[in-house]
């Protein structure tokens, strides 16, 4: 059972120290809990961590808490949920509460307008470092309808300003339709392999 509280511990620590020092959204921090849980830890695999960050990018809700959810539930099941999501929820409003009492302050004083300036480049630097190993992790695959939904995808953002979502929804259907076909295919190939 000890076991079991420290691997809370270390899960709120985390959670905590990653939601503090997160400027700049969702995206920078999937970047750091990959680095944590799949490359420090090793709590969770490359693919785990790729599944979690589409899911919680597809679910409605912020992205941090989303994905705590869903990393808290697979290492400590409904208590590592929720301890994951008091991690990740307790810096932002303690943050915010103290901005709130100075807000006419911090909008007025340039060295704080100076420095949110130089965050937004590093900021910049480490969504960039996301887009990079999620399409890595697209191209490893080596499946063609993923590496060709990911260009159009981009193409249809970029290119064309379509709708972030109506593209996750797109991309939703035809993941849908994917694993339809391959679960047949799977399955006519056993039926094969039973009757041979």
């Amino acid at each position: 059972m000890k076991k079991d509280y420290s691997k809370l511990w270390v899960l709120f620590k985390s959670m905590f120290a990653l939601s503090a020092c997160t400027f700049g959204g969702g995206f920078v921090i999937v970047s750091l809990m990959k680095k944590r849980y799949v490359e420090e830890l090793k709590w969770l695999e490359e693919d785990e961590m790729l599944d979690v960050t589409a899911i919680t990018q597809s679910a409605p809700g912020p992205l941090p808490v989303n994905a705590s959810v869903i990393i808290g539930y697979r290492i400590a099941g409904i208590i590592g949920s929720l301890t994951a999501i008091l991690g990740t929820i307790l810096p932002p409003m303690i943050i915010i509460s103290v901005i709130s009492l100075f807000y006419e302050q911090f909008r007025t004083n340039p060295y704080i307008n100076t420095a949110l300036q130089v965050m937004r480049a590093g900021v910049a630097a480490v969504i960039f470092d996301v887009v990079i190993n999620l399409a890595a992790n697209v191209v490893h695959t080596r499946r063609s309808l993923y590496i060709g939904m990911m260009m159009i995808a981009f193409i249809a953002t970029y290119v064309l300003d379509v709708s972030a979502m109506i593209i996750i929804l797109t991309c939703l259907g035809i993941g849908l339709i994917d694993l339809m076909i391959q679960t047949t295919k799977n399955k006519k190939g056993e039926m094969r392999n039973v009757i041979g």
